[in-house]
């Protein structure tokens, strides 16, 4: 994935979960511009950090410019919310990312799908008449090379994980994928002090047979993709940086 037309900017403050103020780095101009994720971010958000924006005007915007990636330390950090399911479908198709458990080759895949009372991400089936569903989440927060999720507690999460566990029940192959919007990871986990329900939900799910992945992506100031599975590990420690 690569982004259309990208400038370097200082950070100056998030004014809200939405928006932030930047200072362009060719220009010296100050910009507003839409924050591609309402995620916290605290540890990335920091003044004068270099970040990256990327320019596409239009008369439907109330902003010219996306904030998607922030440097911290030696590597780019994506922040775009809406990079990791198109993403995961991509490398699912093509054979970057690997669903264990499944005897055939999938055939169909299909995204934002309604089962039960949630939406996930991507349903699929096989040539083998196996069907499953692939929950994504992006994971933006890292510290010592110990990515984790969340950085904020998300209703909306635990609900897809209890739901995945149903799946999994009534026969359905169910995965839940972390995309690690970062390349320096050793390990992905799930930030238990952050949201203590969502770590015993992930706990239940793996002991019901739902699948936990995690991959991480090569990442710069312009472009993101997947590099390659890292392990997940619900007993890994993470010792938040924001805290």
């Amino acid at each position: 994935m690569n982004y259309s037309e990208i400038h370097l900017a200082s950070f100056i403050e998030r004014s809200n979960r939405f928006i932030a103020r930047c200072r362009l780095i060719e220009t010296g101009e100050e910009i507003i511009t839409h924050v591609k994720n309402t995620g916290r971010n605290k540890e990335l958000f920091l003044t004068d950090a270099l970040i990256a924006v990327n320019y596409q005007p239009s008369a439907k915007r109330k902003t010219a410019y996306d904030l998607v990636a922030v440097r911290k330390g030696k590597m780019w950090i994506n922040i775009d919310s809406q990079i990791p399911n198109t993403l995961a479908a991509e490398g699912i198709l093509a054979g970057k990312i690997a669903l264990p458990g499944l005897r055939g080759a999938i055939t169909f895949l299909k995204r934002e799908y309604t089962f039960e009372h949630s939406k996930f991400d991507i349903y699929f089936e096989t040539d083998q008449q196996e069907k499953g569903f692939v929950e994504v989440k992006g994971m933006t927060l890292e510290n010592q090379g110990i990515g984790a999720f969340p950085d904020a507690p998300t209703l909306r999460g635990l609900k897809h994980v209890e739901e995945l566990r149903v799946a999994q029940a009534m026969g359905y192959h169910s995965y839940v994928l972390f995309v690690v919007q970062f390349p320096t990871v050793s390990r992905a986990t799930i930030h238990r002090q952050m949201q203590p329900a969502l770590y015993s939900a992930v706990e239940g799910a793996l002991a019901d047979g739902v699948t936990v992945l995690a991959y991480n992506c090569d990442v710069d100031q312009q472009s993101i993709s997947i590099k390659q599975a890292v392990p997940f590990d619900l007993t890994q420690k993470f010792i938040d940086p924001n805290q």
